[in-house]
């Protein structure tokens, strides 16, 4: 069993945070506190060992957000005590592994170096062995675990963003599944709507004129009344169904080849008094202009039928230029509606968001005497190429018709996708891992090459100072001969190495042959009242 705990994630978190920055400073203050507290103690210990304690204290809590700048005091304070030197890598690496900025860090370092130059051969003037012993502790003490910690914060970037790919590509088939899913429901619900409903509604007016006609008997009469009634409560549970069902941006199909002079012979055919006046110019529409005009005359056709039983109606269509007119006018109905569920506008709803797809206009509404009508305005000829663009459709619309790509270009939140902001495309996503990737194989390639390069230019700073006037070669150490006077040897350089600390011989001089890059002594002249006594090879 997983025993759940109820304190709030983020006082765990801070938590963590504390206990980890507790763990890090024992670690890096380690060295330090024990070289303070063992014997010999001078003067002053203590306090320099608790400044220096606080001094690693603050880097600690400095590397969580100024990352750069915990690795400035560990720097300085090795200064002061060279044990600081082993806290270097740690908040080196840490700073490659948070921070982000590269450029900041570059100038640190170059900052670090600089001053560190400065300080040893200007103020403390240390030799130039020396200072390359120290450059080269703060290149693999301080540079080199930046580059690993960076190479590593860019690995985590690569998993991060194939993480998010994989949930891109996720995104996008379960996207794709359910925009076929929504336009399948939508199809549906248009075919039941525009044929079903319009039949049914057809078979209630022909039961009413039934149920009203003359010579019928009573037991028939019933009869044709409980037809009525039957057909009147599938309608609505047809409607139910379709509410279920519906999409705003569904599409309907109509029979093949059906016209508007169709409609109005079927309607006549079930009993409706319905009058065409069409203008044979008006007769070519283009594709969902014509859709539109002939979901127009059904859609008004079935309410008529429905809401207003025996009264005429007129369908009109006249053309103006570039504009068709589509109006389908009924009259009040002559004995009153009958019993039906009040209308919830849902074909209207339907039938303004074709015509707009279309280009056109619909109104519709009630009449001063108690008709109906419904007019639509639609253009005569086919739209351009760029007037049904994805950026000009609302968003309720985008999920059903726009492809996968453009509902993603305009920031739709997919309805599959519970977390909140613009989804991010699988194209985004896979740029985003190739990024990854390549910043992934810079980082490697710079974490093993940068180390050889920073090493050689030290090198090549470090060779020329330090061999300037001790180069000493073979040929004219044979030469010299012991016995003679120190003014009477020839070719001597003008300068000599400093004394190396182990086996170091007082009156001795050393001398390099300029081997590269250490320029390490190897010849030894060692003089007594100024005359060479004795003269080595070091190897």
């Amino acid at each position: 069993m997983r025993i759940l705990d109820s304190r709030p994630p983020g006082r765990l978190d801070r938590r963590r945070r504390l206990l980890s920055d507790a763990l890090l400073w024992a670690v890096v203050a380690a060295p330090v506190a024990y070289a303070g507290f063992s014997p010999p103690h001078p003067r002053y210990a203590l306090p320099l060992v608790v400044g220096k304690l606080v001094l690693l204290g603050a880097a600690v809590v400095a590397s969580r957000r100024q990352s750069l700048v915990a690795v400035v005091l560990v720097v300085l304070g090795s200064v002061v005590d060279g044990n600081f030197v082993f806290a270097i890598p740690v908040f080196s690496y840490l700073a490659g592994r948070r921070s982000a900025s590269v450029g900041s860090a570059v100038g640190v370092f170059v900052l670090i170096v600089a001053g560190g130059t400065a300080l040893n051969l200007g103020l403390l003037g240390v030799g130039a062995a020396t200072w390359f012993l120290l450059a080269s502790v703060l290149l693999f003490a301080a540079v080199f675990p930046w580059l690993v910690g960076r190479y590593r914060r860019q690995q985590q970037e690569l998993a991060d963003a194939g993480r998010r790919h994989i949930d891109a590509l996720t995104r996008e088939q379960r996207g794709a599944a359910e925009r076929i899913r929504l336009r399948e429901r939508a199809r549906i619900a248009g075919e039941m709507h525009d044929s079903l409903g319009h039949d049914l509604s057809l078979i209630a007016v022909r039961a009413a004129a039934l149920e009203v006609a003359a010579g019928l008997d009573d037991r028939h009469r019933a009869a044709a009344g409980e037809l009525r009634a039957s057909v009147a409560a599938a309608t609505e549970r047809l409607h139910e169904i379709i509410g279920v069902l519906r999409e705003e941006a569904g599409a309907s199909l109509r029979p093949s080849g059906e016209t508007v002079a169709d409609l109005v012979d079927g309607a006549r055919e079930a009993g409706m008094a319905v009058r065409l006046d069409a203008a044979p110019a008006a007769a070519e529409l283009p594709a969902m202009a014509g859709h539109a005009a002939h979901r127009i005359v059904r859609e008004a056709l079935t309410n008529a039928a429905r809401y207003a039983p025996g009264a005429p109606v007129e369908v009109r269509l006249t053309r103006d230029g570039g504009r068709v007119e589509v109006s389908v006018v009924n009259d009040a109905p002559p004995a009153g509606p009958l019993p039906a569920p009040p209308s919830q506008g849902s074909g209207l709803l339907a039938l303004a968001e074709r015509v707009r797809l279309a280009g056109g206009t619909l109104d519709a509404g009630h009449r001063a005497d108690g008709g109906f009508a419904v007019r639509a305005v639609l253009p005569a000829t086919a739209p351009p190429a760029t007037a049904l663009s994805a950026t000009a459709l609302p968003a309720t619309v985008l999920p059903a018709i726009a492809p996968p790509a453009e509902a993603a270009e305009v920031g739709q939140v997919a309805r599959w996708d519970e977390r909140p902001g613009p989804v991010e495309r699988p194209a985004d996503a896979e740029q985003r891992l190739h990024d990854a990737r390549r910043r992934v194989r810079r980082s490697l390639l710079v974490a093993l090459v940068a180390p050889v390069g920073f090493a050689l230019v030290l090198s090549l700073v470090y060779y020329p100072v330090a061999t300037a006037g001790t180069v000493l070669d073979r040929a004219t150490f044979d030469q010299l001969r012991v016995g003679a006077a120190r003014s009477e040897l020839v070719g001597l350089p003008r300068r000599h190495l400093e004394r190396p600390a182990a086996g170091d011989r007082a009156g001795c001089e050393y001398y390099t042959d300029g081997n590269f890059p250490l320029a390490a002594p190897t010849w030894r002249l060692c003089f007594t009242d100024g005359r060479l006594v004795s003269k080595e090879w070091i190897a």
